[in-house]
């Protein structure tokens, strides 16, 4: 007989639902209170939104999805839902618009969040799928932290003294020198995506029977002093490793190395948040576009890995048969398993947080930097577009390649082992890195 699953406490999803949306709250804070007034209505790169801009959108967003369509409530400010509507104005238009002042945008996300936390103790958190399992409140909880990622770009992209600073992350684990290069993952069916997860966005679901063929992954994340070996190899100015449209964006832009990095007489240093400093060859490459890591791949005679080999890798359990929320287990993360939520502000070196690695040993699938896949971004058998089209729908293609896993600048609300991100190949200023893959004959 099949046992039913315990209704969920309502009590216990409205804490979770309000610390979500605070824990949010305070990171937006950080990022836009460490500057001034003239910092946060510049736009420090054509490729960002001025930070007032997210500041205000993160509020206009709540105010429509929990106050207006979770709530009932009347709207507060009709008048700015196209200035910040992302569709409508591209990020490089923003600067123009009739944004609100630094001032009036901090009273207008508090105001809305008074209201919201007002809303999540009347509403019933069931009998839609809005509201069921607090759907809307995570919801809106995982795009004030994707803007949070954004913002945290952003300043990464600004010119100025450092204005944020976090503590270091842990080292490498002692057993890192004598890890093997790669693990084999045997091939066979498993279970991707997710039905089950109550706050998971519509792309990672349903979940769904995906077969692998036995392939090899590696075991760390490539790190700055492999890829290192690939530009000394003379990778970039060799045609053999790239795609065509990889080679364009090389020679049109002259690129010789990860966004940041610069030659300095025999070394490489990098800019960091502010602070320049030698590139660090333990911690794992930063800043590429897909080409690159494509290039890489090929260089080093093996391949991206599919988004398919990437998830069963972080959660199928051989043992059990059955996939795991995360590489650990279904435990949520915490700081000793993954590099998460801007605890630091850079990727721990390869090898760290061992209690973390998959079934086969495979480390920081989740944390530290997203990994590009060799997948473009599209639907899964059965996707259904919720709430809005918008969020996943618009992208689906081959435009755009799926990354996996989180970055340190990530939270652990809008990371799970189904989580899936997705970014144009040429994007480069994104908390990104990859690892390599090698088909295998079936055992």
């Amino acid at each position: 007989m099949t046992v039913p699953e315990p209704e969920p406490d309502p009590a216990a999803l409205r804490r979770r639902a309000a610390e979500a949306l605070r824990t949010a709250r305070a990171r937006t804070h950080s990022l836009t209170g460490c500057v001034d007034g003239p910092e946060l209505t510049a736009q420090h790169s054509p490729l960002m939104s001025p930070l007032v801009w997210d500041l205000a959108h993160i509020g206009n967003q709540e105010e429509q999805w929990l106050l207006r369509a979770v709530g009932g409530r009347e709207a507060l400010r009709p008048e700015i839902d196209s200035v910040y509507d992302a569709f409508e104005h591209p990020r490089a238009e923003r600067p123009r618009l009739p944004l609100l002042a630094p001032a009036e945008a901090r009273g207008y996300v508090a105001d809305v969040r008074d209201r919201v936390l007002d809303v999540l103790e009347r509403v019933p958190l069931s009998g839609t799928p809005l509201l069921a399992a607090g759907f809307a409140f995570g919801m809106i909880a995982q795009h004030e932290q994707q803007h949070d990622e954004t913002m945290l770009i952003t300043h990464q992209l600004r010119r100025g003294p450092a204005v944020l600073s976090a503590p270091e992350p842990p080292m490498a684990a002692p057993d890192t020198a004598s890890l093997p290069a790669e693990v084999r993952v045997e091939g066979g069916p498993f279970t991707m995506g997710t039905s089950a997860e109550p706050w998971a966005l519509d792309n990672e679901r349903p979940a769904h029977t995906r077969f692998v063929p036995a392939y090899f992954l590696d075991t760390l994340p490539v790190s700055n002093g492999a890829y290192l070996r690939f530009i000394e190899d003379g990778g970039y100015a060799d045609d053999r490793w790239w795609l065509p449209a990889g080679l364009e964006q090389v020679r049109r832009h002259g690129l010789a190395a990860p966004l940041f990095w610069r030659r300095e007489g025999t070394g490489w240093v990098r800019r960091r948040f502010g602070v320049e400093e030698p590139v660090p060859l333990d911690e794992p490459v930063l800043h590429v576009s897909w080409y690159e890591a494509a290039a890489y791949a090929a260089w080093a005679g093996r391949r991206l890995p599919t988004e398919a080999e990437w998830e069963k890798a972080a959660r199928h359990d051989p043992g059990s048969g059955r996939s795991r929320r995360y590489p650990w287990g279904d435990a949520d993360p915490a700081p000793g398993l993954a590099n998460l939520g801007q605890r630091h502000l850079r990727p721990a070196p390869v090898g760290a947080y061992a209690a973390g690695a998959s079934p086969l040993g495979v480390r920081q699938l989740i944390g530290d930097v997203w990994e590009w896949t060799s997948s473009d971004f599209l639907p899964y058998p059965g996707f259904r577009a919720f709430p809005y089209r918008e969020y996943s729908e618009v992208f689906f293609g081959e435009a755009h390649k799926v990354l996996r896993g989180g970055s340190f600048a990530v939270d652990p609300v809008a990371c799970r082992g189904t989580f899936r991100n997705w970014d144009l190949p040429v994007r480069r200023q994104i908390f990104a890195g990859f690892r390599t893959a090698r088909d295998a004959e079936p055992s």
